[in-house]
């Protein structure tokens, strides 16, 4: 709502921010910085300072309506922190680039000018916005088509944002039995049979459809009636409530509005990342792995007869396959015994795990527990088959075994390390346990939190704890 006017106030503010950078450099410069004034050295510095600025003050929400819906100790306290922070970090980069002409006693006159002319312009929007609106001269006046809970909830959202001019003139019922008890006699202005006529009887610039899921309202018929009227038609989706999911309203092509619902903390800046982050630790996986090699093939080929790698068919994100690589640890026997060992099985669910496995050989219990096995999957990392961080590939029977909610573990590429392998793997008996761990790190992804897990891998490879 009112989104062309809200990016018009902001590209003025803009431009009013980078005016008050300008006029604090010069004040300070006039009084601080002596005679000469030198534009191409105060330019750098506002190339630095602007995006900078900018950056802050809509992390501390100083642009669009936040300003005008906050109190004046709040919105002075916000520009102070952009400032602090702000000039903190500039002064690190006015270091490191060891510009001349920026004395101390200048810089923090630039500072505190800035504060106080940042400081003034916010509450004089502020309270500008706020007399303009209750002037009525930019007044949208709405009327809401629905009187159950999405259409409540939309009203609440119109109230909090009163300073931007929004009224809503009443509620058309789309049932009969609709009325909330908490409305007051006068807000219902009709049923929806009689929009039309609604509409003629009142000053009207707005009318926003709120129907209920369970409610099917033929929108079309009134969308081509109110069109001619000219009065512009807004329609809410309240379609489904899914408390793990993701929403997110988009147009296909630009041209077909979506509702996608997924259920992943991952959007393709993020993905990004993450991928920058495989690349670059897969090559150093790699490069470890070729200083090990010698030696771990080696100890392999002297210990038992068999290859040197063991490929196995796992199952990665969404359910696509691919060859999962390892150093042997096992003899070239062990699945044909897996079937004869599966009544000692330690763990409940579709996973296979048993204490001191007779199929392991005793080089295989070194590189386990040292984890020096898994060094071949930097190179199912590299390919893109496989993640750093993420969950533990499954075998295509221990997917077959799944329930539908552990299918969502898959839904993410697979990782060498995760919250399970730092979480005391061991001691975990219960695959469910396991599955609530991988959900766990898929709803609250980040990439710090791979960092994290990574460096807390690190150290449970070293402390050798947890390890099978």
């Amino acid at each position: 709502m009112l989104r062309e006017q809200i990016k018009l106030f902001n590209r003025f503010l803009g431009g009013g921010d980078f005016l008050i950078l300008a006029i604090s450099m010069f004040m300070a410069h006039s009084i601080f910085g002596g005679d000469r004034f030198e534009l191409r050295q105060h330019f750098w510095i506002l190339s630095l300072a602007l995006p900078l600025w900018v950056y802050l003050l809509v992390k501390y929400k100083l642009y669009a309506g936040g300003t005008v819906r906050r109190g004046v100790y709040d919105v002075v306290t916000s520009v102070f922190s952009v400032h602090i922070l702000g000039g903190s970090i500039l002064a690190g980069f006015l270091y490191f680039l060891q510009l001349p002409n920026v004395g101390r006693r200048q810089y923090l006159a630039f500072l505190c000018f800035s504060f106080v002319l940042f400081s003034l312009e916010r509450l004089t929007i502020r309270n500008f916005v706020k007399l303009y609106s209750k002037s009525g001269l930019v007044s949208r006046n709405l009327i809401i088509v629905g009187a159950q809970d999405k259409a409540q909830e939309f009203y609440s959202l119109i109230q909090e944002h009163s300073a931007w001019g929004m009224k809503v003139l009443g509620f058309v019922q789309i049932m009969p039995k609709g009325r909330p008890k908490e409305w007051v006699k006068g807000n219902i202005l009709g049923q929806v049979e009689d929009l039309i006529e609604i509409c003629k009887q009142h000053p009207v610039d707005e009318v926003v459809f709120c129907p209920p899921k369970n409610f099917i309202v033929d929108t079309e018929k009134y969308v081509n009636a109110l069109d001619e009227l000219g009065v512009t038609v807004r329609l809410t989706l309240d379609f489904y409530q899914i408390p793990q999911s993701r929403q997110e309203l988009s147009f296909f092509h630009d041209q077909i509005p979506v509702l996608t619902f997924y259920s992943k903390a991952f959007n393709s800046r993020q993905l990004f990342l993450k991928r920058l982050l495989d690349i670059f630790g897969s090559l150093v996986g790699l490069l470890l792995t070729c200083l090990l090699l010698p030696f771990i093939a080696y100890a392999i080929k002297r210990d038992s007869p068999g290859p040197l790698l063991f490929g196995q068919d796992r199952v990665g994100q969404s359910g696509r396959m691919f060859r999962c690589w390892k150093f042997r640890s096992m003899y070239i026997d062990a699945e044909e015994r897996k079937k004869d060992l599966m009544g000692q099985n330690e763990m409940s669910g579709a996973i296979f795990k048993i204490k001191d496995d007779p199929r392991v050989t005793k080089v295989g219990r070194f590189l386990r527990k040292t984890s020096l096995d898994e060094l071949p999957q930097f190179w199912n990392v590299l390919k893109g088959e496989m993640s750093l961080v993420g969950t533990r590939p499954p075998t295509p029977n221990e997917v077959a075994e799944y329930e539908n909610w552990h299918r969502r573990r898959i839904s993410i590429k697979p990782g060498i390390t995760g919250n399970w392998q730092i979480s005391g793997r061991s001691a975990i008996e219960d695959f469910d346990s396991i599955v609530n761990l991988d959900l766990q790190y898929i709803d609250n992804w980040t990439i710090w939190l791979d960092i994290k897990i990574l460096i807390k891998t690190i150290l449970v490879v070293f402390s050798r704890e947890g390890s099978c």
